[in-house]
């Protein structure tokens, strides 16, 4: 399977094309449109998320609510374009409108000044209008298709917030409690801690700042054998890796226990291994369903660590690359905090891999061949 998108955050419309999809599975738009509206919840977000109410368009590849095994396109409609069009429409536009819009005082920690360089710009708008996480609105959408892929084979997948900047929980859920408890407004599932997170949004919010957080996203019923010890760069857990990090203001990814593992023995790091007369299985998941670069039928278990994202109300100190004089960076309209928003793409990125891991090892043109191909492994 591939993943394309296209499409910038004040454009006329974000787009994803999805090749290698089997015939015959099914696609149910209102679930689609149902993780776009969750993508847009989240205690911290900005007025942007009221312009959009995004909503996804299929321009091909599917017909009466099932794939046809050519390439899916997939179209969300940026609403907010209305605005923008005088300075970002694919026609010439007037200089002065250009000028409005015109992004000159680059934000520390976003694209703009490395993107400036790099493609030879003095607008960092024509670089961070690509790089916008308003990008990751075509992802959910694609993943939601990647998700009812795993679904069809029994694979399930599900995220809750960890922590949003100081205020962590360290408590152990099962998949049951995440699919069913999570706080739509901050992602935890601990009420007391949901109503901290969000003092420190508020407080945040009323200094000009931002807050980051982790997120956890849990995988239920994947089998052993997908990835790979014997060629590096298909090793699951650096393919997670590598997607998940390529998630705007992602820093840090773990798999299981992750760091904490650097300071355990090995006779307490390791998963022990029994056989219940039909299976293997471990004791424990500190490998978080991960060995040797390949799914061993465990939970697998990644979190994630989420920068404050860089476009502050209160700018930092930065450089005109107009003038190159001293200056305060812009302030584009963002979020104070995005975390929960995280775990939706997040779980999106994820389902995207695995099932492409999947694909890779079945093959098979229908949904029913790639179905029992997997219901025939151990």
């Amino acid at each position: 399977m591939k993943l394309t998108t296209a499409g910038e955050s004040h454009s006329k419309a974000l787009i994803a094309i999805i090749e290698g999809l089997p015939a015959h599975l099914k696609v149910d738009e209102d679930k689609i449109n149902a993780e776009l509206a969750l993508r847009q919840l989240g205690y911290g977000r900005s007025a942007r998320q009221r312009i959009e109410k995004d909503e996804v368009v299929i321009l091909s590849g599917v017909r009466s609510g099932e794939t046809l095994a050519s390439p899916v396109t997939l179209c969300v409609v940026n609403k907010d374009y209305q605005n923008w069009s005088a300075c970002m429409d694919s026609k010439p536009c007037e200089q002065t409108e250009i000028a409005k819009k015109r992004v000159s005082k680059v934000r520390p920690g976003h694209a703009d000044l490395v993107g400036c360089i790099k493609y030879e710009q003095t607008d960092a708008r024509n670089v961070l209008e690509r790089a916008s996480a308003r990008e990751t609105a075509i992802r959910v959408a694609s993943g939601v298709i990647f998700k009812e892929y795993l679904s069809a084979l029994g694979v399930e997948i599900a995220s809750f917030t960890r922590a949003i900047y100081s205020v962590a929980d360290e408590t152990e859920y099962s998949f049951d409690e995440i699919k069913t408890l999570k706080d739509t407004q901050t992602g935890m599932l601990c009420g007391s801690l949901s109503d901290q997170a969000k003092a420190k949004i508020d407080q945040a919010k009323a200094n000009g700042d931002t807050l980051g957080g982790v997120v956890e996203i849990r995988v239920k019923g994947l089998k052993s054998g997908f990835g790979s010890m014997m060629t590096y760069s298909q090793k699951l857990d650096a393919r997670l890796a590598g997607a998940l990090m390529g998630i705007q203001a992602v820093k840090g990814v773990e798999v299981g226990a992750g760091f904490a593992l650097a300071n355990e023995f090995g006779s307490q790091a390791h998963d022990e291994i029994a056989f219940d007369g039909e299976k293997y299985y471990r004791q424990t998941n500190r490998a978080g369903g991960i060995e040797g670069g390949t799914s061993n039928g465990e939970e697998i278990v990644v979190k994630i660590a989420m920068k404050p994202i860089p476009t502050l109300a209160k700018g930092l100190k930065t450089v005109d690359i107009l003038t190159k004089t001293q200056a305060v960076a812009c302030a584009e309209r963002s979020d104070v905090c995005a975390v929960f928003s995280l775990g939706v793409i997040a779980e999106a990125v994820v389902a995207e891999v695995l099932a492409t891991a999947v694909a890779e090892r079945l093959g098979g043109d229908t949904m029913a061949q790639v179905k029992e191909r997997y219901d025939k492994l151990p």
